[in-house]
């Protein structure tokens, strides 16, 4: 199991949704995997060559804004950005609808074209990320966010209970797409799987691309 397995101990980075899941360290095979499974379908969509997108990575963690614990899905999360031509930075906040919603305003007023959050999306009362980000949505991407569950799930049944959003949000350089990922590495993963091969074919669209490039399968 690429995640690990059950546990009876909690950690903010170390569960899938509220369920816990012992992250096991990613090989450098299955980097390699993941960086051609995203790469090469977005040279196929024409998204090689690009000027890099600006995006932004939201940690949210009552612990690591304490710092209490590392932040180890941020930075990871960014690194795999960068992958499809997204340069984003990261910043860590705590719980709250409050922080989550402040930070979303401030990644789509700084320019960002595509925001992960990570973390929050579980069912335990502190996690309220897609609570956080509901109102800044225009439109949702149900699909979208049911994919990465179901990702997720094939290895780590618990990661049905993710409540985390796609969809997309009105920002200063245009609209934006926002994604909320799990709090863990594993769950970044999964997330960056689906979601980094199809960020060149949102944005086209979302600057008016034609419809009939549609991303190849």
């Amino acid at each position: 199991m690429r995640h690990g397995s059950w546990s009876g101990h909690v950690t903010d980075q170390g569960r899938y949704g509220d369920v816990v899941s012992q992250p096991e360290p990613h090989t450098p095979a299955e980097d390699a995997a993941l960086t051609e499974h995203v790469t090469g379908r977005e040279d196929r969509a024409g998204g090689a060559g690009r000027p890099p997108a600006t995006g932004a990575v939201i940690t949210v963690s009552d612990r690591c804004a304490r710092g209490e614990a590392e932040d180890r899905s941020g930075p990871l999360a960014a690194e795999l950005l960068a992958r499809v031509g997204v340069r984003a930075d990261v910043v860590v906040v705590p719980d709250g609808v409050e922080s989550v919603r402040g930070a979303l305003r401030a990644a789509l007023a700084g320019g960002a074209r595509v925001v992960l959050t990570t973390g929050g999306t579980g069912v335990s009362p502190r996690d309220l990320t897609p609570e956080g980000t509901r109102d800044l949505l225009a439109r949702e991407l149900p699909g979208l966010a049911e994919a990465i569950r179901a990702r997720g799930a094939a290895t780590v049944p618990a990661a049905v209970l993710s409540r985390g959003l796609a969809g997309i949000a009105a920002g200063r350089d245009g609209e934006a797409l926002v994604v909320n990922a799990p709090g863990s590495p594993g769950a970044v993963r999964d997330a960056l799987a689906v979601l980094g091969p199809l960020v060149p074919h949102v944005l086209d669209q979302l600057a008016g691309g034609d419809h009939g490039r549609a991303l190849p399968v």
